[in-house]
């Protein structure tokens, strides 16, 4: 009922998962700065999560985790997991799953990954993620596992349909406060979950991404800026629009793509849109 992608890229972890089913991303995924990664789906055993995590840590590879959780498991027969490690990936399809099911591993020093998936329209799912997984090799983390994720519901997906997905990436020392979260989103129940993870990460990296592409305010800039602003409830004028930049940009959760004496081109784009 459920297709997923457990990813490595250096020391950054993650998953991504949609199925016809809601609240996926409660059952699925999980993931731990510095550890791993592992899904666990068809008949879920939540377990399989912080236990493979606690493996993981303890040093066992990837294979050894999946051996580990399913050998003691009296119905692994109905389960899939996918698990990435420090330096290792491993998929796991029991043979009951619900047809079609099925998953790859694969990996080099720099990534890994394991996809799997069951309830699909059929293997062409895996093959599409698993393209998308390696054609997209440079971009982060984040992105490469929703680019597999939405080639996959491309290629069909879950048979059944569409209703939940989540991504979940972690990375020491990234995202909000410093935490170590790259990206945890979730999209609960909607009919194009996959598309509407993929607005959410957008938003996600709109607010909590650092400035890019700054460009200088001034000139005709700093005017236009000042006027859209202006429109937008914060007078200005081209002279104090950073003051007034600053004032929208608190309202609308931008805060970190601020740059003393210019403007990141997303935030330019969102008060252009904001505007238009």
């Amino acid at each position: 009922m459920t297709f997923s992608i457990v990813a490595r890229v250096g020391d950054a972890y993650g998953v991504a998962v949609a199925s016809k089913f809601p609240a996926v991303g409660a059952m699925v995924p999980a993931a731990r700065v510095g550890v791993g990664a592992v899904a666990t789906q068809s008949f879920a055993r939540i377990s399989y999560k912080e236990d493979g995590l606690a493996l993981l840590a303890q040093g066992h590879d990837a294979a050894e985790t999946v051996r580990r959780l399913t050998s003691t498991d009296e119905h692994a027969a109905e389960r899939q997991v996918g698990v990435v490690g420090v330096d290792s990936q491993a998929t796991f399809t029991g043979g009951s799953c619900m047809d079609w099911a099925g998953g790859v591993a694969g990996g080099d020093d720099e990534s890994g990954y394991a996809i799997q998936g069951n309830i699909l329209a059929g293997a062409e799912v895996v093959d599409a993620m698993e393209r998308a997984w390696l054609t997209t090799a440079g971009a982060p983390l984040p992105r490469r596992l929703l680019a597999a994720l939405l080639a996959g519901d491309a290629a069909g997906g879950d048979r059944r349909g569409r209703q939940g997905a989540a991504l979940i990436a972690v990375q020491a020392g990234t995202g909000y406060d410093h935490a170590g979260v790259l990206a945890d989103l979730r999209v609960d129940d909607h009919p194009e979950a996959p598309r509407e993870l993929e607005r959410l990460l957008d938003l996600h990296e709109l607010v909590s991404g650092p400035p890019e592409d700054v460009a200088p305010l001034v000139g005709d800039l700093a005017a236009e800026v000042a006027e859209r602003l202006t429109r937008l409830g914060h007078p200005a004028t081209a002279d104090d629009a950073e003051r007034a930049l600053e004032a929208w940009a608190g309202v609308e959760n931008y805060e970190m793509r601020l740059a003393p004496g210019g403007i990141d081109a997303r935030v330019l784009r969102a008060l252009r849109e904001a505007t238009a």
